[in-house]
């Protein structure tokens, strides 16, 4: 009885949510981010399927490595950025500090900035690091004669296992400190752009 009412009052609250604050779907976003995935896309498979196989196995590890720390970084910069303090940053940008002024834009645009850092950058990485691990995997059986479905397996298994612990520890950290990171990425973007 009692968690019923509690639904309820949950219900009614998010309903009066939605009633305040109607969003309606930006398409001219998803156009933009569905051409930029696929162009980021592009680029990252060209240089990882050109360069890994040609590569030294420490080299090609090195790179799958550096991908997975990019889509673990930008994962953490895009939970930063939704779980922020604005008024920090509005407070900041009073008294003219660098880069508080694009963080406010990042926060107020929260939702895409996280889409792009997360979905577009984090995903792109995860794929990309697949791939690789896919051309990593036929190195070893090439030099090394090893069992492929096996090798394949475990190469797989450490790399998912880095990726997905690497956002776990990743996402807390975001949230603990998300109004540093922000304001530290901020200060790094208003070096290339002014808010």
């Amino acid at each position: 009885m009692f968690k019923n009412k509690e639904l309820k009052n949950l219900l009614i609250q998010t309903e009066k949510k939605e009633k305040v604050k109607k969003e309606h779907v930006d398409f001219k976003w998803i156009n933009k981010i569905v051409i930029i995935t696929f162009i980021i896309s592009l680029i990252m498979a060209f240089i990882t399927q050109t360069t890994i196989p040609n590569l030294s196995l420490l080299f090609g590890i090195i790179i799958t490595l550096v991908f997975v720390l990019i889509g673990i970084l930008f994962d953490i910069i895009g939970v930063a950025v939704t779980t922020a303090d604005e008024k920090v940053f509005h407070s900041m940008n009073s008294r003219k500090v660098k880069g508080a002024s694009v963080a406010v834009k990042f926060k107020k645009n929260a939702a895409k900035v996280s889409s792009f850092c997360c979905d577009v950058i984090g995903d792109i990485c995860g794929v990309v690091s697949g791939a690789a691990t896919t051309t990593i995997t036929a190195i070893l059986v090439t030099k090394f004669n090893c069992n492929l479905l096996l090798t394949g397996l475990i190469v797989t298994a450490i790399i998912s296992s880095l990726t997905i612990g690497g956002k776990a520890i990743g996402k807390s950290f975001a949230i603990n400190k998300s109004d540093i990171i922000l304001y530290e990425f901020a200060k790094f973007i208003a070096n290339f752009y002014k808010g």
